[in-house]
């Protein structure tokens, strides 16, 4: 026979509206009768009908969950990790990709605002104007962008910029290239003021480019030309597509140019030369803004993760 919410509030000894609450509601409920609740949930295999607490709570009980682009290894831990998030809190999550296309992100934001009780939007490439507007229909939190009086999770793309270039100065590098992401990007924004912090460097800013391996690839031979010692790159997949294109053009990385990526995905690792790289906190951004997202009062909340150099073997001292 199956368990009813009465025989969850008779095992856990509460009443049956603490019960609803702690599955509609659970910050509104006693840590410890949270617990005692779930517990007596789990062991009575009780799950509540998600049809008739979105009648009562007026909720879907559903998140949206929208990536720039989902082939790019950097969003799967991201995506993986607010998934498990949710989950604990009783909440499914809709993933959509929008293959880097505004349009095809506004479509896709419009179809899921009538299904979810709001959208993690991830790396947006709508501009802000369009994301405010947007907003009025359901409520967001985004993902590496900074929109006034929306709430955002943020990896510290300045602080790990300035990280990276301080460790190509310290090699000797003083001519380096900043190879930038799509035009209107967050990332690119902020790693440009980065490198204006940085002393004695030479910069030379290429781009936009696409973000993939197509767009390093794309970009090798502007890099090869410009007579840069180093590379900063918007991602390691621009940073692995440019290797590969400076490779075919007999310029060897780390001998004749530096290359430094952002993100840390596995290929990096896997690649040889291994990828120097600057670390970010996809796991944690994904389980923030989740957090965000359920937390009442949440308006305008603004979280920033640490980033970290990780050094590997695709820098190297400037030749001379």
């Amino acid at each position: 026979m199956t368990a009813t919410i009465r025989d969850v509030a008779r095992a856990s000894g509460v009443h049956v509206s603490t019960v609803s609450r702690t599955f509609s509601a659970p910050h509104l409920v006693n840590p410890a009768t949270r617990s005692r609740v779930l517990a007596a949930a789990d062991d009575l295999g009780y799950r509540p009908n998600r049809a008739a607490r979105a009648l009562t709570t007026g909720r879907t009980f559903n998140i949206g969950l929208i990536v720039a682009d989902i082939a790019n290894p950097f969003f799967p831990p991201l995506i993986k990790a607010a998934q498990a998030h949710a989950r604990g809190r009783d909440y499914h999550v809709f993933v959509a990709d929008t293959d880097e296309d505004p349009r095809v992100e506004e479509e896709l934001i419009r179809t899921l605002a009538k299904q979810v009780d709001g959208v993690l939007l991830c790396s947006p490439r709508l501009s802000n104007r369009a994301i405010e507007r947007l907003a009025e229909d359901v409520p967001f939190v985004v993902v590496n962008r900074r929109i006034k009086g929306m709430p955002a999770v943020l990896m510290d793309v300045g602080h790990g910029a300035r990280l990276a270039l301080d460790h190509l100065a310290a090699l000797g590098h003083r001519r380096v290239a900043l190879v930038s992401g799509p035009s209107g990007s967050w990332t690119s924004t902020e790693m440009r003021a980065a490198a204006a912090e940085v002393p004695g460097l030479d910069l030379v800013l290429l781009g936009p480019n696409q973000p993939t391996e197509e767009g390093g690839l794309a970009v090798a031979e502007d890099v090869a030309a410009s007579g840069v010692t180093a590379v900063l790159a918007y991602n390691d997949l621009v940073a692995l597509g440019l290797i590969e294109g400076l490779s075919e053009r007999g310029v060897d990385v780390p001998g004749q140019v530096s290359v430094i990526g952002f993100d840390d995905i596995l290929p990096g690792r896997l690649n040889r030369p291994k990828l120097t790289t600057v670390a970010m906190p996809a796991e944690a951004a994904g389980r923030m803004a989740v957090d965000l997202l359920l937390q009442s009062g949440g308006e305008g909340a603004l979280v920033t993760l640490d980033t970290a150099l990780i050094v590997r073997e695709s820098t190297g001292r400037a030749h001379t």
